[in-house]
């Protein structure tokens, strides 16, 4: 997806701005939406800001410890209340049918009911509840008596049942259905309950006072306690409530907002340009720069929402480490300052926030500064994390003095954040794949002669593979001395006469005292010599190569000629009008330094297996004539390669041959050579 973005067509800069844009918005668009100035503290730290004096009266509630402590006793020593049902006893009596035996009955039934009658259930909550108080609300009375000596509804049946000692009082009960007609009247009612225990609770966590306007609320550099916290979340609340509806505020922070980003994300425009032009001349690199800014913004704001201090969690060492990977040094602290400022305003304590984050990327360049390895990854993650907790430590130290604001969780949080950072590689590869980037290590890995391309080559075509070797020594020398991507020149020259494998006999470096273009036209071994570089591109496709290695492969001829077989032709049709088409690589010429330093270095090694003797003038000239007759035919326009850049490719060229060609000093008739 974003590589079709990339191909929209537009002016180089429009699509620049938009790029910037994009990330701006997206940014102040998911800062966190707070309508006042927000204070980041935590209960234990140090209050990290000046002094603050109340705006306003402001009440003071009890801390939740103290709440919660509270909701505790009060639980504990909560007496249930049971409501009292007067007019049970009559309805019950009321169902009596008529007979000497009614008044009798009724008589029981007034002096059971008057203590109260409960269900057998309420009596076995009661018990297995171990409630050794109860309150009875009688109307508005409410009084406090023992639940011991309480009846049900059962044990008034059978106290009933052993009072029926007269004749045909059994068989009145019967008769009235008695045992049907009994019934509570003391229930618990969860209502009453209810509302009491909220009183209860609203009297036990009133205010405990009222912080005056004009009073501090609390002093720079004071411990936060509990109750400090407290009321500084009263104090938030209360301004939060003030300024709810005061939109004019709220597009004001806005705006603030934006401005913030803007030059935070300008200044990373102004470094592209200033002092990194290739990732502001690559639309991909520079895309990828401010998506990375963007992603790792993002993700640290959707952290920090569901945990706190998450932000503390997330891996931001990875944006240094992704930077040097695919860029530099520089360019790696620069942004990875930029993406922790976006950052640092939604942390608790921005300052901590910047100085850890700023430790430990500096760390992390630092030792991945000759980064070849994957497995380099896994010891920066241990130094990082080594970093984190001194870091941390030293803040702590240096901030309080003492180690009482000390937090486990911190050093917790930025070991998993220093286990994550090992993980790096799996982003690395993603970001390769999504925009075409080729990273260190890759390249590195390109370049191992056991890769099967290169096995390939030394198996088939031994004198090319030797050439190919040279080559590489040669550019790499060069691209180190110019300051071009050297793993780049290096990988690039290793692979970029790969097609020669599907001819191998046909190029001179092969050949053993046969040569098949003796008995072939011009044209004929010019399409076949020519022919290696689309069949090098072929191999190259086939095996996956990055874009940037198969530049080299396309572009080390560019679109010069196959010049023995074009004179050998012209030679052969004198005076005709010669079509020099087929005598010309495909090209297209050289579009980068890098690509322009293989072309020069390839001619170069490939001339000076000719030269009779080895000295450094006869090596200069060659050089000399071979780079300044590429120059003459334009064959290096279209790349960025400066004067300065060639005057240091002869220097190191020269300089690599002389080690390559050097010569044993001839010793007197009868000295032989020390061993």
């Amino acid at each position: 997806m974003i590589r079709s973005l990339l191909a929209l067509p537009g002016h180089p800069v429009a699509k620049r701005v938009t790029v910037a844009l994009v990330a701006v918005l997206a940014i102040v668009w998911f800062y966190p939406r707070q309508r006042v100035n927000k204070f980041y503290y935590e209960e234990g730290r140090p209050w990290n800001y000046a002094q603050l004096i109340a705006p306003f009266d402001i009440p003071i509630h009890p801390d939740s410890a103290t709440v919660e402590k509270l909701r505790d006793t009060l639980q504990a020593r909560f007496i249930p209340i049971y409501t009292f049902n007067k007019t049970t006893v009559d309805s019950i009596i009321s169902q009596l049918p008529a007979s000497p035996y009614r008044e009798m009955t009724a008589h029981v039934l007034r002096k059971s009911y008057t203590d109260g009658v409960l269900s057998p259930g309420a009596v076995e909550e009661i018990a297995a509840k171990h409630i050794s108080r109860m309150r009875v609300l009688d109307g508005n009375i409410l009084s406090e008596r023992s639940t011991a000596g309480l009846i049900t509804v059962r044990d008034l049946y059978a106290h009933l049942d052993s009072m029926a000692v007269y004749p045909g009082l059994r068989a009145y009960y019967a008769a009235a259905k008695l045992h049907s007609l009994l019934r509570p009247n003391l229930s618990y009612d969860p209502d009453e309950n209810k509302r009491h225990y909220d009183n209860e609770y609203q009297t036990l966590t009133a205010d405990r006072g009222v912080i005056l306007q004009g009073q501090a609320i609390i002093n720079k550099g004071d411990i936060i306690t509990p109750q400090d916290f407290t009321n500084l979340q009263t104090y938030e609340q209360l301004l939060e409530t003030r300024h709810s509806h005061d939109s004019h505020s709220d597009l004001l922070m806005l705006a603030g907002r934006l401005i913030y980003a803007l030059l935070l994300l300008g200044g990373v425009t102004a470094y592209c340009i200033i002092f990194d032009k290739s990732i502001y001349a690559n639309l991909r690199a520079y895309t990828f720069v401010y998506a990375l800014i963007a992603v790792f913004f993002l993700v640290s704001v959707g952290v920090s929402s569901f945990i706190t201090a998450g932000s503390y969690l997330v891996p931001m060492v990875s944006v240094p480490i992704l930077l040097l990977v695919f860029f530099n040094s520089g360019t790696a602290i620069f942004i990875t300052l930029v993406t922790t400022l976006l950052i640092a305003p939604i942390t608790a304590f921005p300052l901590e926030y910047i100085f850890l984050q700023f430790s430990a990327s500096a760390m992390a360049v630092y030792s991945l500064r000759d980064l070849s390895r994957r497995s380099q990854l896994l010891r920066t993650a241990l130094l990082v994390a080594l970093t984190y907790e001194v870091s941390y430590l030293g803040l702590e130290l240096f901030m309080n003095g003492a180690l009482e604001g000390f937090s486990w969780r911190m050093p917790i949080f930025l070991g998993i954040n220093a286990l994550l950072t090992s993980m790096v590689y799996i982003l690395m590869f993603a970001v390769e794949k999504m925009f075409g980037f080729v990273s260190v290590v890759t390249l590195v890995e390109l370049a191992d002669t056991n890769q099967p391309l290169l096995r390939k080559l030394s198996d088939v075509c031994p004198g090319t593979f030797q050439h190919s070797m040279s080559v590489s020594n040669l550019a790499a020398d060069a691209a180190r001395a110019m300051g071009a991507n050297e793993q780049l020149v290096r990988a690039g020259a290793l692979y970029h006469d790969i097609g020669k494998t599907v001819n191998p006999a046909f190029f001179t470096e092969n050949q053993h005292g046969v040569n098949p273009h003796d008995v072939l036209p011009p044209e004929q071994s010019a399409r076949i010599v020519i022919g290696h570089v689309t069949d090098g591109l072929k191999l190259a496709d086939k095996a996956g190569l990055p874009r940037e290695v198969r530049q080299f492969i396309a572009e080390h001829h560019g679109a010069g000629k196959a010049k023995y077989f074009y004179y050998a032709y012209c030679k052969a049709h004198e005076g005709e009008t010669i079509d020099e088409l087929p005598f010309t690589y495909p090209g297209p010429n050289p579009q980068s330094r890098e690509t322009s330093l293989l072309m020069m270095a390839d001619a170069v090694e490939a001339a000076s297996r000719s030269l009779s003797e080895y000295t450094r003038e006869s090596l200069r000239g060659l050089v000399d004539k071979i780079i300044d007759g590429q120059i003459a035919e334009g064959l290096h326009a279209d790349s960025s390669l400066e004067f300065r850049d060639i005057k240091l490719i002869k220097e190191a060229f020269v300089k690599r041959l002389m080690t390559m060609y050097h010569t044993r000093v001839a010793y007197p008739p009868g000295v032989t050579a020390a061993k």
